[in-house]
Parts: structure tokens; sequence; C-alpha cells
């Protein structure tokens, strides 16, 4: 669980890099995205200490 953790959490910063250099509607679109991985990262590794 918490290697899924961490994986969501470097996708959502590549996306977030990656969604401020695109234009419109496609890169807000891509913001959105890349933050929700990055928040249900830190979600994971978050339950991860508590269930250990």
């Amino acid at each position: 669980m918490k290697t899924v953790g961490i994986l969501l959490i470097l996708l959502g910063v590549i996306g977030i890099l990656m969604g401020s250099m695109m234009f419109g509607d496609i890169g807000l679109a891509a913001l959105i995205g890349a933050l929700s991985a990055l928040l249900s990262g830190i979600g994971f590794v978050k339950v991860d200490k508590l269930i250990n």
C-alpha cells in the first residue's frame, strides 16, 4: 500500500509539472487529475502508517 501511495505522489508531481506547460482546458484537466492523484497518494501513505 505504501508503494502505491508513493507512486501516486510521484505521478501527481509529474502531472502538475506537465499540466503547467499545457494550454487551455486540457492543462486544467491535467492539473485536476494530477492533484487528485497527489491527494490520494498522500491518503494511501497516511492509511498505511495507521494500519502498521
